[in-house]
């Protein structure tokens, strides 16, 4: 979605004013050095985690990097308007890498990108932030990590409730052995929705590179359904809901226990209320799953993914977030909802922590931001750190896999193997569009 300047100006400063009554939120705001910083991606969300930056009070921006020359430009003047500083913009992330030589980059592209742009900046010798999910196939995941370990730079993944201050104290809880044993996890993101009507293609806009957009990607007929925003239901540069909603829900069940992979995965879903996927030169729709079930069988528990596109879920309490079914009762950890604790004694009281959370967003990227400059400076691992995010984002893209091939995947965790599939394993990565290569893993 395209940001007025206004917009933007006034969301950053209401932002700003609820941290000056929050002022641990800053913990990483001390005076200090700062570091050359570039964003690729210069859109919405992009954006956000720039201002986050810039309030922390530890970078300089310097360049700014899209293939929409209009996102460049507007975010340029947002920057100068907000710090004063005066960021060059490029079209190309690798110009730009060779021109600035940043020491940090903030990569906030489509899912697609995310393997080649980290790789090339963490070899360039910049540290990153980059948007969760790590990769868009589980090899580039895989790639990003051996990159980001072999070059010695941080690499810190947008995962930013393992920082929320509500979802910290209901780990803690969890943790705390008051939920009792664990047998079953329920994690889920449900909204409303109906049909879906094909869109008629367009050309792109004025100043658009959608080449370069689609880059390595298949390049479909340009759709303003795909950019901005909506490209994480079109499986060519996304994994619909459960790329992008799961990993935050299937990385909270990697914290809470400490197991690194499941031994088995099984997915599926379909359309039957959006509709067959349409492709053609007039018009197209989105193409993922409607609807999608995902099961993860780990070794002392069943975890279950699902989500609807449709119907909402007034019937129960909660639309999105996480159900832990213990012996002792069941613990929901939620987002704007805080997390609850409904007792199996229904004679106990039920316990409840609101979420905290900056608006109008609904996130923690400040605490998350902090995080990454200490581990910077403290040449530490940062809470979201590629390694751990890479064990995340991997369970998502196997249930995609899952679904795509019909059936049950099992995996070798240790090494990152589907065990006696070849048609499956071979999606672990994915052909890419000439001239770009993929990453070796």
């Amino acid at each position: 979605m395209q940001q007025t300047r206004r917009h933007f100006l006034k969301t950053t400063a209401a932002t700003t004013a609820s941290f000056a009554a929050a002022p641990y939120l800053l913990r990483g705001a001390e005076p200090g050095k700062k570091y050359r910083t570039a964003l690729i991606g210069s859109g919405w969300w992009g954006k956000n985690i720039l201002k986050e930056a810039m309030k922390n009070g530890r970078v300089k921006v310097v360049a700014l990097c899209d293939v929409d020359e209009r996102a460049r430009e507007v975010a340029a003047e947002q920057v100068t308007d907000l710090s004063g500083d005066q960021p060059k913009t490029y079209k190309d992330y690798r110009e730009m890498l060779e021109a600035v030589k940043p020491e940090i980059v903030i990569i906030a592209s489509p899912d697609h990108w995310h393997a080649l742009q980290s790789i090339a900046a963490v070899q360039a010798g910049a540290h990153v932030f980059v948007e969760k999910p790590t990769g868009h196939t589980v090899n580039e995941s895989r790639a990003m990590f051996h990159a980001a370990r072999d070059s010695g730079r941080v690499a810190q993944v947008g995962l930013h409730r393992r920082i929320g201050p509500h979802h910290v104290s209901g780990m803690k809880f969890l943790k705390s052995g008051a939920v009792g044993d664990v047998g079953m996890v329920r994690l889920f993101a449900h909204y409303g929705g109906g049909k879906e009507v094909p869109k008629q293609n367009s050309p792109a806009p004025d100043g658009m590179d959608w080449n370069m957009w689609c880059g390595p990607a298949p390049l479909r007929p340009f759709n303003s359904n795909i950019h901005p925003g909506g490209w994480r239901q079109y499986l060519d540069y996304g994994n619909g809901q459960l790329g992008d909603w799961g990993v935050h829900w299937l990385d909270q069940v990697l914290w809470w226990s400490e197991e690194k992979y499941p031994k088995r995965v099984y997915s599926t879903g379909g359309r039957p209320v959006r509709g067959p996927a349409v492709l053609n030169d007039q018009a197209q729709t989105s193409d993922a799953p409607d609807h999608q079930v995902a099961v993860y069988e780990f070794e002392k528990f069943t975890c279950v993914w699902e989500h609807r596109r449709f119907a909402d879920n007034h019937a129960e309490k909660h639309n999105v977030g996480s159900y832990y079914y213990g012996t002792k009762g069941t613990l929901h950890i939620g987002w704007q909802d805080g997390w609850t604790f409904y007792p199996a004694n229904k004679k106990d009281k039920i316990i409840h922590e609101d979420s905290q959370l900056q608006q109008p967003d609904g996130h923690n990227l400040a605490l998350l931001w902090a995080d990454f400059i200490d581990s910077i400076e403290k040449k530490s691992k940062g809470v979201a750190n590629i390694e751990i995010a890479h064990r995340s984002s991997v369970l998502p893209l196997l249930g995609m896999i899952s679904w795509r091939v019909g059936r049950s995947l099992n995996w070798d965790g240790a090494k990152e193997q589907i065990i006696g599939d070849p048609e499956a394993s071979k999606l672990l990565s994915r052909p890419y569009r000439a001239p770009w290569v993929y990453p070796a893993a």
